[in-house]
């Protein structure tokens, strides 16, 4: 067996390069904080659209690093546009960092290059990749392609599949199933290579039902692959970019083994890290957000302390207080005709039990667990993108899971996995010093 991988952890150095490469680098300095910034309190970026304005900004100029002056009134013309941007998305972004950065920099660019703040305003023009960088370059090195590098020293890598869907329903990188209420931000992921963390969102306002409004994934910067990149999909806000507006690992030799690649404009994506061997898949269906990944187990396993990781869903599963006891619902929804869950207002009965189990069998003939997850979601959302979601994430499974005899899933899992036994909020150590202390009054 080959020794563990080497993770060399650097800081990103791209930063946020919403002033083009053809900026000042006191403009430039605004933005280098923001990574950082919008991944510790993601509840900035949204509504403010001010990401969609960066990188349709930094798309417009990435090549103009060396202007000429027969180049300058195509900078600013995007330059404007991007002052046109801003301005559209004023009022959700108020008191918004990054908006405010953004606009002393504009004002900032708008001087270095003597632009004028009237003329034309043309969307800007989407980045074009020089010759031969749409493929991996030849010359990458051999550590960037995790199948090369793997298979010289060993067999071939064990793959495993996780995937999030619907309202929500989690399949573990072991194959557990389980319906979960994990309503707000979740991690999903978090290895020595990357993060991934959902945030779950209720359905209806009072309702228990929730499904996955936001997501986000941190690529670390891995020797001389990539840099640090990052990803985020929200609800109608489907990019085929990173925040810096790239679509690749950035500067370094063997960039080109993380890509961005855009299957269905606005619904469907895919991410490529072959330095890592993973591939992900990012859908919006209707309003909310589907993810799935294969990962080697290598990769998968791959932390420092594998004992202090706290929860991570698709490694551990979700706790037990979170889960939801599926099999009582499902008998209660073919007696009563429908499930209802508490809450003080919940959708229209848009389904009964034999309504939404004739939709659902017209996606998923199989009567497996995506199935049932299609006829639980119906009756307990009345939204048919609900079906497409269960649907969709079965032919993600079908392309990533590596063994094709466990494609479908019969029995749903409700484990008390190791990091999941206690009570929501609160640490095993606490119980055990509660319980000292209690001993302690009665002596």
């Amino acid at each position: 067996m080959r020794p563990p991988r080497e993770r060399i952890v650097v800081k990103a150095r791209a930063g946020w390069m919403g002033m083009g490469r053809g900026a000042g680098s006191t403009a430039l300095g605004l933005f280098q904080i923001l990574p950082a910034f919008l991944c510790i309190f993601p509840s900035v970026t949204s509504p403010c659209k001010i990401l969609k304005c960066n990188s349709e900004f930094w798309a417009a100029t990435s090549g103009s690093h060396h202007l000429g002056a027969e180049e300058a009134p195509e900078f600013c013309t995007a330059l404007r546009a991007y002052a046109h941007c801003t301005r559209r998305t004023a009022r959700t972004c108020r008191g918004d960092l990054a908006y405010h950065s953004a606009v002393h920099g504009i004002d900032d660019l708008m001087v270095q290059h003597n632009c004028s703040k009237d003329g034309p305003t043309s969307q800007p023009r989407l980045r074009t990749l020089p010759p031969g960088d749409s493929q991996e370059r030849s010359d990458s090195p051999e550590i960037c392609h995790y199948e090369k590098s793997f298979h010289k020293h060993s067999a071939a890598p064990n793959y495993t599949h996780c995937g999030l869907f619907g309202d929500p329903h989690l399949r573990t990188f072991t194959d557990t199933f389980q319906t979960c209420k994990v309503q707000g931000a979740w991690p999903l992921i978090d290895n020595n290579y990357l993060n991934v963390q959902v945030t779950n969102t209720p359905v209806l306002p009072g309702s228990s039902a929730t499904a996955t409004s936001k997501l986000t994934i941190i690529f670390k910067s891995f020797q001389e692959c990539v840099d640090q990149k990052v990803y985020q999909a929200e609800m109608d806000e489907l990019p085929a970019a990173f925040v810096d507006g790239s679509k690749n690992g950035g500067d370094k030799h063997g960039a080109n083994s993380l890509k961005i690649t855009e299957k269905v404009s606005g619904q469907h994506i895919e991410i490529q890290a072959k330095y890592i061997g993973t591939t992900i898949v990012v859908r919006q269906v209707g309003r909310y957000l589907t993810f799935a990944v294969r990962m080697p187990e290598e990769v998968v396993n791959a932390v420092e302390d594998r004992d202090s990781q706290g929860l991570y869903l698709c490694l551990r599963g979700c706790p037990l207080s979170q889960q939801i006891d599926f099999q009582s619902i499902r008998s209660a929804q073919a007696t009563e005709g429908r499930a209802r869950r508490k809450g003080p207002s919940l959708p229209p009965e848009a389904f009964t039990y034999e309504t939404a189990t004739a939709k659902c069998r017209e996606k998923l003939p199989v009567e497996d667990l995506y199935f049932q997850s299609c006829v639980f979601d119906l009756l307990t959302t009345g939204d048919v993108n609900f079906m497409l979601a269960a649907y969709y994430a079965f032919e993600d499974v079908k392309m990533l899971h590596s063994n094709k005899d466990k494609l479908h899933l019969y029995e749903r899992t409700r484990v008390l996995t190791p990091g999941n036994a206690a009570p929501t909020g609160t640490h095993p150590t606490l119980w055990v010093a509660l319980l000292c202390l209690c001993w302690l009054c009665l002596l």
